[in-house]
């Protein structure tokens, strides 16, 4: 798997490959904190930014 950074999803001037899928900022996920509940199939997961800007999925 290759990370993505945001400023790949959309350049001035190109069409993006990634423009068919949503795009949610992390910082509305967790409304300015740094942890956030997600939900699958029933199954609850963690979301979580590290001091280092970095994002955690945990079950």
């Amino acid at each position: 798997m290759t990370a993505t950074r945001p400023s790949e999803f959309t350049r001035p001037g190109t069409t993006s490959v990634y423009g068919h899928l949503p795009l949610h900022d992390a910082a509305q996920l967790t409304k300015g904190g740094n942890q956030a509940l997600i939900v699958l199939d029933e199954q609850v997961y963690q979301l979580r930014i590290t001091r280092a800007g970095k994002l955690i999925l945990t079950k």
